[in-house]
């Protein structure tokens, strides 16, 4: 063999190993910066859960109004930031999403509790009941999640390990802890405020919920009807909530969702994907009409855009029924959109199923003059509309809406269309991440 050849074969060989060698440290550095992620939500995800629970037994305890809304909104923003830094792990989704659920729960009644006492208003016999079973079920999570804590530090659970086997059925024993996420909110019922106008999330009869049972298979061929792009559906077994459904796993080019349509009727109850999501592109109008249309083709139609939320360029928007110009608040879907792209990463259903029905309204009503007559003289009115709301008693109501403002302040004020009682007062708060209502 030449001189020249071996030359260069040595050469080939060093850049072959050079390059393996390259693509190995690369490799390296993505899994360490991989870790360093979880690790640093991890943490977060203990610390804001064992402030939730701490400030969850200070709100039972406060008789003062004022420190109650101070209480109560940082168990809210605590619940919230928990579930943002939950999402960034990977967890089990059988357990993480009942701990989501859980942790949105907390987040949505502490608020509108916040609201009350904003209002000078003490909390009722029921409203202490309910925030000691929240603490209950909070205190059983921190416990578990400071376990977890410990184990990952002593090297009993590794994220590798985690990342291979994400579902309950193959968890290595080592890692059973998981299955305390899921089991600790089996008897969890949850509470039934999630938003502005939804107090009927988890109502006993399911008005929405109309069609016969279907079978797994029928199941799986609706997705495939629905979903054309899927090149994957795998059904991961039932889930035996406040709906029974079927849990499938969709895969679409990338993207993997998990979607859980109802036994009875078939419909699209919940449907999640993570990612990370990049700089926003896309305009909040435009994640709007996404969201509409993402719903038209899931066999909701009609549907009116009115609260949203942004986060970490994420926009949840909560979309309630429309027809004949009238706007039900308790037929509520709230979708999620990652404004990088478009793309849908979250819908759930629950409001909707729970209570659409056919309302009959009486037809003696009283006119949107004699309505108008109804607000103080303070109020400059902006625009009206019919809608109907949900009460406190679990009760709906057909009412006028009058959005208008007082000073700098913007109002709801809600006329009942049959008596000209005033049923409910809300303030509007425009803020960076969306519209909010006290």
């Amino acid at each position: 063999m030449k001189t020249s050849t071996r030359i260069w074969i040595s050469i080939l060989l060093l850049f072959v190993f050079g390059f393996g060698y390259y693509a190995y440290f690369l490799n390296a550095q993505a899994k360490i910066s991989e870790e360093n992620q979880y690790n640093y939500s991890f943490l977060e995800l203990v610390n804001h859960i064992n402030n939730m629970e701490n400030y969850l037994a200070k709100s039972m305890i406060s008789n003062d109004s004022k420190h109650a809304t101070d209480t109560l909104i940082k168990v809210w923003a605590d619940s919230n930031l928990a579930v943002s830094y939950i999402k960034n792990i990977p967890f089990d989704s059988h357990g993480s999403d009942k701990a989501i659920k859980f942790l949105n729960q907390v987040s949505d009644y502490s608020y509108t509790l916040s609201r009350k006492t904003l209002r000078g208003e003490a909390l009722s016999e029921e409203n202490f009941q309910n925030l000691k079973k929240l603490y209950d079920y909070a205190s059983n999570l921190k416990n578990i999640v400071n376990q977890l804590s410990l184990d990952l530090n002593n090297g009993v659970i590794s994220w590798d390990s985690l990342k291979k086997d994400r579902k309950l059925d193959m968890v290595e024993e080592n890692m059973n802890i998981f299955t305390s996420i899921d089991g600790s909110f089996d008897d969890y019922e949850g509470l039934i405020y999630d938003g502005a106008y939804s107090d009927y999330v988890n109502k006993q009869d399911k008005l929405g919920l109309i069609g016969k049972e279907i079978s797994k298979e029928e199941a799986e061929t609706k997705l495939k009807n629905t979903f054309h792009d899927a090149t994957e559906i795998k059904c991961l077994g039932k889930i035996k909530g406040d709906i029974i459904s079927y849990d499938f796993q969709l895969k679409e080019e990338d993207s993997i969702y998990e979607i859980q349509i109802s036994q009875k009727g078939g419909w699209i109850v919940e449907i999640i994907k993570d990612r990370a999501v990049g700089e926003v592109k896309i305009e909040k109008e435009e994640a709007i009409q996404k969201g509409k249309e993402y719903l038209n083709k899931l066999g909701y139609s009609n549907m009116k855009e009115t609260y949203f939320l942004q986060e970490e360029n994420i926009v949840t928007i909560n979309y309630a029924y429309e027809e004949n110009g009238i706007l039900f608040y308790p037929d509520l879907i709230k979708v999620k959109i990652a404004l990088d792209n478009g793309e849908i990463l979250g819908m759930e259903a629950l409001g909707y199923l729970n209570a659409h029905t056919i309302r009959e309204f009486s037809q003696e009503i009283i006119s949107l003059e004699e309505a108008k007559s109804k607000l103080s003289n303070h109020i400059v009115v902006e625009n009206e509309r019919m809608a109907v709301i949900p009460l406190d008693d679990k009760t709906e109501k057909y009412c006028y809406e009058f959005k208008g403002k007082v000073e700098n302040k913007q109002f709801l004020v809600y006329i009942n269309a049959e008596t000209g009682e005033e049923e409910e007062i809300l303030i509007l708060l425009e803020t960076p991440g969306g519209t909010l209502t006290i």
